[in-house]
Formats: structure tokens, C-alpha cells, sequence
């Protein structure tokens, strides 16, 4: 007799700051084109998610396209305009981020954790990618752009000029006192 494995309640969903989901069965092997945009109030959400001063532009374009019926590839582009801190003065910092990524989908029951069950076509993504969920059949392709901004952030933003003070100070030297010499002071008092 075999035991079901015991499954634990997840807490409530965490909304996310960018959602834009897309319908897996909506994409097919052609691919679909679309272009996203974050709101104000999205960008704030985001730029406080990631500690940040402020986003005050993020964009992205995604192409997805279904891989051997059950797979679906992401290929995107993400632009975004925002502020960082400087890790010496604390200081804003203004960023461009202009970066490319990728990301793969399978449903979840065909991922496991010790050897993939799918086989896919190398050329359709990184070979070393290893495939996330779908969820809820689609793709948040917000979340996935907002995922890949975090990972193309400066992680040690610097204002220009500044810099950390390397200046070393002259240890303090102690006298040395030897025996004879403290014998002595003890001596004239």
C-alpha cells in the first residue's frame, strides 16, 4: 500500500508588484509577442520590493513559444530607469538596465527534482536551464521581468568619486619600560 505524500497549506498568496499572466494554452510554436509596461504604482511596489530609491521606467518585450506541446520558452527584453543607493555615501545613484534573459516553463508534474522527464530541443533554450512551473496554467511574465531586473541590478552601486578612506593610521607606541628603567622612576619619588 502506498502512502500519499502529505501535503502542507501554503499561506496567503503574496501578490505580485507586476503581473501580467499569459494563458499557456494561448501560446503556440509561432510565439507571442507582448509588450509590457509597469504603472506608477507598480514601479513603486517594485522599487520598494527590491529597497530601492525609485523605479521610474520599466518595460519589457517577451516572446514566449511552446516547446514540444508542453514546454513553454520565455525570450525577453527588459529597459528600466531607476535610482540606486551608494554602498559608501548612501547617496542616489542613477541606473540604466538594458538586458536580455531567458527563462523556460514546464508543467510541474514533470519536473522532478533528481533527472528531467522532458526532452527539448537545445537550440529553443539554455542548455543548462532547468525548467520552472507553470502555475495555474500560464506564465507571469511581469514577475519573470521583474525577477531578471533584480538579478541585473549593480549589487555595489558607487556615486561617481566616491570612495571608501583607505587612509592607515600610525599604530600608538607604548614606551618601552624595561626593569631598570621603571626601577628608577620608582626610586625618585
Amino acid at each position: 500500500m502506498t502512502q500519499e505524500p502529505a501535503v502542507v497549506a501554503a499561506g496567503p498568496a503574496i501578490p505580485a508588484e507586476f503581473s501580467r499572466r499569459v494563458i499557456a494554452d494561448t501560446i503556440s510554436t509561432n510565439g507571442l509577442v507582448q509588450k509590457i509596461v509597469a504603472t506608477p504604482a507598480e514601479c513603486a511596489a517594485l522599487a520598494r520590493r527590491f529597497d530601492l530609491p525609485a523605479i521610474h521606467h520599466l518595460e519589457a518585450s517577451v516572446t514566449l513559444r511552446r516547446i514540444r506541446d508542453v514546454m513553454i520558452a520565455v525570450d525577453g527584453h527588459v529597459t528600466a530607469d531607476l535610482v540606486q543607493s551608494c554602498v559608501v555615501t548612501l547617496e542616489p545613484v542613477p541606473a540604466h538596465i538594458d538586458e536580455h534573459f531567458t527563462a523556460l516553463f514546464a508543467p510541474a508534474h514533470l519536473i522532478t527534482d533528481t533527472e528531467p522527464e522532458l526532452v527539448y530541443d537545445p537550440d529553443a533554450a539554455d542548455e543548462d536551464e532547468w525548467p520552472e512551473p507553470l502555475e495555474s496554467g500560464g506564465v507571469d511574465i511581469g514577475e519573470v521581468t521583474a525577477q531578471h531586473l533584480s538579478l541585473a541590478l549593480d549589487p555595489y552601486p558607487r556615486k561617481p568619486g566616491a570612495a571608501i578612506a583607505t587612509a592607515v593610521e600610525e599604530p600608538v607606541v607604548a614606551p618601552v619600560r624595561t626593569l631598570a628603567t621603571a626601577a628608577r622612576l620608582t626610586r625618585r619619588r
